[in-house]
């Protein structure tokens, strides 16, 4: 049974004030006494409640409009994302409404609250954990949300994704498989999804009892930062012979500073990525990466949110995508 959304009455019965006062305070804060505004403040939070932008001739019936909340929007992983959405949501009539909220939680409670404000029919959001306000403006959002790109998160919400611990894991163990042993992993951002990666690394790496070395960082990955942690962990461990990245573009930026230092890929120095970007199958050495299905989850998302509003609900709760090891050619061949 869907849940219906905090109203303004539900306000002021918890704070025992008018729905006029409650609206008052939302309005014009300074009209109200300070202990009173902060009652009311703590109850908005504690209930999640969302204020309607819309008209009420308009929330009275269906926006056609999914919102799709996702962390970047210039990342080509989640370009590919929208790509899987788009070809879903356009046939069927229905518009995205993107929002991105640049990997911080704070930003993306903003951001939730601004697309359930303007009566979103729908929601897609990339993280799972969020501030207590926005998970429960989740919940009780009062139309389907759906969380994408992780399988393990332990949302109570609807959950689309991988296993990117395992699939960290697995990359890992062909690494070691293959010969390399002194296996460094470059993090950046530190989201949900990366913290994931770490895990599975370090797992492969203490199974086979060997140390595990982070380069992390809270910047955004690019190429020159790839290049950057290179130079940095050749003077810090130049016993490394092997790098697993959290993403393409750090491995692609960490072979360009190789070459530029006449260090063989992969016979001196292994190194893997992960979603398989589009670059990375066009580069010598072809790139190992880890091959995420993006567009399909995309896809899967707005299949599932169509099937909700049409009185479907998910079978399941949570749907586990496939990876793909993808060799390529940075890492040593089998021997």
């Amino acid at each position: 049974m869907k849940k219906k959304r905090p109203t303004l009455q539900d306000v002021a019965d918890l704070v025992g004030v008018t729905k006029m006062t409650v609206s008052r305070s939302i309005r014009n804060p300074d009209q109200v006494s300070d202990t009173l505004r902060d009652r009311i403040r703590a109850a908005l939070d504690e209930l999640g409640y969302i204020p309607n932008r819309a008209p009420d001739i308009l929330s009275k019936s269906k926006s056609h409009a999914i919102g799709v909340l996702l962390p970047s929007l210039t990342n080509q992983v989640f370009a590919e994302v929208i790509r899987g959405v788009e070809s879903v949501l356009e046939p069927e009539g229905y518009q995205t409404m993107l929002a991105h909220f640049g990997y911080s939680k704070e930003v993306e409670e903003k951001r939730i609250e601004t697309l359930l404000s303007y009566n979103v029919d729908a929601l897609i959001i990339s993280d799972s954990v969020h501030t207590p306000k926005a998970q429960k403006m989740l919940e009780n959002a009062g139309v389907p949300v759906i969380e994408i790109m992780d399988s393990t998160s332990s949302s109570p919400l609807h959950i689309i994704g991988i296993d990117n611990c395992a699939a960290a894991r697995d990359m890992t163990q062909t690494m070691l498989d293959r010969g390399h042993r002194n296996i460094v992993f470059f993090a950046a951002r530190m989201d949900t999804r990366t913290l994931q990666k770490i895990k599975g690394y370090q797992q492969a790496m203490a199974q086979n009892g060997l140390k595990t070395v982070v380069k992390e960082t809270e910047k955004a990955s690019s190429f020159s930062l790839g290049a950057q942690f290179l130079d940095e962990i050749l003077q810090e461990h130049p016993e490394t012979d092997g790098i697993i990245c959290t993403n393409d573009d750090l491995a692609i930026g960490a072979i360009y500073a190789c070459q530029k230092r006449n260090i063989r890929v992969p016979e001196q120095i292994g190194m893997a990525g992960f979603h398989g970007l589009d670059i990375a199958r066009a580069m010598i050495p072809l790139l190992a990466t880890v091959i995420t299905p993006r567009e399909e989850i995309g896809r899967l998302a707005a299949k599932n949110i169509i099937q909700c509003l049409n009185g479907q609900p998910p079978q399941m709760q949570t749907v586990q995508l496939d990876y793909k090891i993808e060799c390529g050619e940075s890492i040593r061949s089998n021997k």
